[in-house]
C-alpha cells in the first residue's frame, strides 16, 4: 500500500539511506520516515538479519515489520563494483545516510564519511556503533541486552537477594533509535545554517548510559556503591488486587490524600509518619500491607476506573490491549498496513502530531501507512529514478548486484 507523505510533516523532502540492520538503526530511520522523510532501506542480498528472527507470524518477522515502516526497499550488493556505483548515485541525491557497521567495515566497503562526503558534501552521515569509534571495545559487536548487562541496568532490576534481570523489549535499541532521530534532525538544522553535512556517531553504550542519567551522579566523598534510585513514595509500584495488578504513583500530597480517601484510610492521609515522600518510602514495610489489604476489595480495573484523574495509576495490561484502547484510538497511534507476505495488519504510526494534527489527531484507521518493504520490493522503481536506462535496470536486476 503506497504511502503519501503529508506536506506538513517537518522532514518532507528529506531523503534518507538506511544501510543498518536489527533494531536501533532501522527504527531510528523509521522515526525519520514518520516525520516525512523518504527512507530507502538498502539491504545486502541476504537481507537484514532481523527478517530471520523467530516470529509467530508465518511469513515474516513481526519485529522487522514493526521497526521498518515507511520505507522503500532496495537490495544491493555493495561488494560488487556495479552495486557500489548504485550506492554512489543514491548518495549524490541523499540528505542522510545511517549505518550500523562496526568501525573499520565502512572503510573496507568505501562507505566511510570521508569517501561519501567527497561525493556529497551536504551529507549527514550517522554511524550507530556498539561502543563508539575509539577505545579498547570499539570493534566489539554491541547488542541491547549485552549493554544492559554491562552498564548496570540488569543489576538494578534485581529483586532483593535475587539474580539480575533483563529488561525485555530492546529498550537500549529503542532509545538509541530516538537518539539517531534526534541527532540527525539537529544536524539537518545546522546544515540549513552552514550548508555543510557532518558525521554523527551514536552508540549503544552511550544510549544505555544516557538512559540512566539519574543514577550516574557520583558526589565527592560518597562511597562507590550506594543506593542510586529514587525509590520514591513507599507505595509507588505494582500491587495485587482482587483480580489483576495495579500500578500506583501517589507521591504528591494531593495524590496521597486522594488515594487514602479512595481506600478508606483517612487516618493515613495526614499522619505525621507518612506526610512526605521520604517518610512514606522509609515506612514502606508498614504502609504497603495496609494499602494492599484495601486494594483486595476490588479488581485492578475497578480501582483504575474509581481513581480516574484523582490518583495516577494503571491496570497492568497486555500489549495486545493497546490495539483497541480508547485513548490509543483517539490519538490515532495505530494505522492499517498491508504486506504482500502477511496481508493486512495494524501497527504503530504517528507517535507525534504536527500542525493541525496536534489539535485534531486522525482517528485510528484514518490513513494507511507504508508497510515495511519486502526484500528488494522497490528496487526497479528506485533504479529507474537514478538515471539508469530500462536495459541497464534489467541487467542489474538479473545480476548478482541488485534484487
Amino acid at each position: 500500500m503506497e504511502h503519501e507523505t503529508p506536506v506538513q510533516l517537518p522532514l518532507a523532502g528529506i531523503k534518507v539511506l538506511d544501510l543498518s540492520a536489527y533494531i536501533a538503526g532501522p527504527y531510528g530511520c523509521a522515526l525519520l520516515g514518520d516525520m516525512g522523510a523518504d527512507v530507502i532501506k538498502v539491504e545486502p542480498p541476504e537481507g537484514d538479519n532481523l527478517r530471520k528472527y523467530p516470529s509467530t507470524l508465518a511469513a515474516e518477522s513481526r519485529a522487522f515489520l514493526g521497526v521498518n515502516r515507511n520505507k522503500r526497499g532496495l537490495c544491493l550488493n555493495l561488494k560488487e563494483a556495479e552495486g557500489y556505483e548504485v550506492l554512489v548515485r543514491l548518495v549524490r541525491e541523499a540528505d542522510v545516510l545511517v549505518h550500523n557497521f562496526r568501525p573499520g567495515v565502512p572503510e573496507r566497503l568505501r562507505i566511510d564519511f570521508a569517501t561519501l562526503a567527497a561525493v556529497n558534501p551536504r551529507l549527514i552521515y550517522c554511524a550507530m556503533t556498539g561502543y563508539g569509534a575509539a577505545g579498547p571495545m570499539a570493534r566489539h559487536a554491541g547488542y541491547d541486552q549485552v549493554l544492559q548487562s554491562m552498564t548496570g541496568m540488569c543489576a538494578a532490576q534485581a529483586k532483593a537477594d535475587g539474580p539480575p534481570e533483563v529488561l525485555y523489549g530492546s529498550v537500549v535499541d529503542y532509545y538509541g533509535a530516538a537518539l539517531i532521530s534526534n541527532s540527525v534532525s539537529a544536524a539537518l538544522y545546522r546544515r540549513e545554517k552552514t550548508g555543510q553535512g557532518q558525521a554523527i556517531e551514536v552508540s549503544l553504550l552511550g544510549s544505555a548510559l544516557a538512559m540512566q542519567s539519574a543514577r550516574l551522579v557520583w558526589a565527592e566523598g560518597e562511597p562507590r556503591r550506594i543506593e542510586r534510585d529514587m525509590r520514591s513514595g513507599g507505595i509507588t509500584g505494582i500491587h495485587p488486587t482482587r483480580e489483576g495488578h495495579l500500578y500506583l504513583s501517589a507521591n504528591t500530597p494531593h495524590f496521597w490524600r486522594a488515594l487514602c480517601g479512595h481506600l478508606d484510610l483517612p487516618d493515613l492521609a495526614d499522619h505525621p509518619d507518612y506526610d512526605t515522600v521520604k517518610k512514606r518510602a522509609a515506612q514502606a514495610s508498614a504502609l504497603v500491607p495496609l494499602v494492599r489489604r484495601a486494594l483486595a476489595r476490588a479488581s485492578a480495573r475497578e480501582w483504575a476506573e474509581r481513581f480516574g484523574q484523582s490518583v495516577p495509576c494503571a491496570e497492568v495490561r497486555q500489549v495486545e490491549d493497546m490495539f483497541d484502547h480508547p485513548q490509543v484510538q483517539a490519538m490515532g497511534f495505530m494505522r492499517p498496513y498491508r504486506s504482500e507476505q502477511t496481508g493486512d495488519y495494524l501497527g504503530l504510526a504517528q507517535w507525534a502530531q504536527f500542525g493541525e494534527a496536534a489539535k485534531n489527531p486522525a482517528p485510528a484507521g484514518a490513513a494507511a501507512g507504508r508497510a515495511a518493504p519486502g526484500l528488494g520490493e522497490h528496487s526497479r522503481k528506485i533504479l529507474s529514478t537514478l538515471g539508469y536506462t530500462a536495459d541497464e535496470v534489467d541487467h542489474l536486476l538479473h545480476s548478482s548486484v541488485v534484487q
